[in-house]
């Protein structure tokens, strides 16, 4: 199902690409950003509960991936968070909304609140360490940091190794990161695989990684400037993942975190245990 009921998906040139973006509800505008290796799809197990509880929902394929159409630059997380801006404009919602991210989504959210934050109502961060905030101890494989941070910066040798391999790369991937009480079926890591099928569309995803650098100093140098987020924050780990790692973080820059470890998942929340993480993303969204 790539079209959920009452939802509507367009195509929608901004920022210099073109974006495919899921919309539907009524209510507030309420924000969500896939990761990687996924598209919007992800979100589909909570989008019924987020429109029932009176949100207009926007899931668009990040710059590059899914549907949208592939990129070759501008994969920085400030200027992502201007991709989404302005599609929020084109919708005619906004310019404030909820923002919520799943890891490489989560980045481009913490950009946009770091950058625009009367527009940020709320922020809800899953699963991800912040470049600049502890994504760099992440990296670092010297010191138990995971190994796929470096390979996946490297220019062309990612999307040469893996084009043609794509099934058992990412039959891999979702089984080493998905949590081993609730994995993702066979036909959910097979959809995203298809969507990041091919030399062109590797390069593209692997696109997100290559500014991570950047990304890092950009969101340092806002910290050392005494900059700190004033929005509500919400910080979501799975209890076989991230855990509280990404709340302890957070919480030297922003004075407003709650925290939620949701039992039983992975790296993938919203597929791993969809009726826990809109029950905690619901409550916190209803405080605001």
């Amino acid at each position: 199902m790539s079209v959920a009921p009452g939802f509507t998906r367009s195509t929608i040139t901004t920022n210099g690409t073109d974006l495919s973006v899921l919309h539907g509800g009524h209510g507030e505008p309420l924000v969500l950003l896939h990761g990687w290796p996924q598209t919007g799809d992800c979100w589909l197990p909570i989008l019924p509960a987020l429109t029932e509880a009176g949100y207009t929902v926007v899931v668009p394929d990040l710059r590059g991936l899914g549907r949208s159409a592939p990129a070759e630059t501008g994969f920085d997380k400030d200027n992502q968070a201007e991709d989404i801006r302005a599609l929020l404009r084109t919708l005619g919602l906004g310019p404030a909304a909820h923002v919520a991210g799943h890891d490489v989504g989560g980045m481009v959210a913490f950009a946009w609140a770091r950058r625009h934050p009367d527009e940020v109502r709320s922020l809800t961060l899953m699963e991800l360490a912040v470049p600049g905030l502890g994504l760099e101890q992440a990296m670092d494989v010297a010191h138990g940091g995971r190994w796929h941070f470096g390979l996946f910066m490297t220019p062309h040798v990612p999307e040469l190794l893996i084009d043609g391999h794509e099934d058992e790369f990412f039959d891999l991937w979702y089984a080493q990161f998905a949590g081993d009480t609730n994995p993702l079926a066979s036909h959910e890591v097979s959809r995203y695989t298809d969507a990041y099928r091919g030399r062109e569309r590797l390069r593209s995803s692997f696109g997100h990684y290559r500014t991570l650098l950047d990304d890092g100093r950009a969101n340092a140098a806002w910290v050392d400037a005494g900059n700190r987020l004033t929005m509500p924050v919400l910080a979501v780990g799975g209890d076989q993942a991230v855990g509280d790692r990404l709340a302890t973080s957070l919480r030297a820059v922003a004075p407003q975190v709650d925290a939620a470890v949701v039992a039983g998942s992975g790296h993938f929340l919203a597929e791993e245990q969809p009726a826990r993480l809109a029950e905690r993303l619901l409550a916190f969204l209803a405080q605001q």
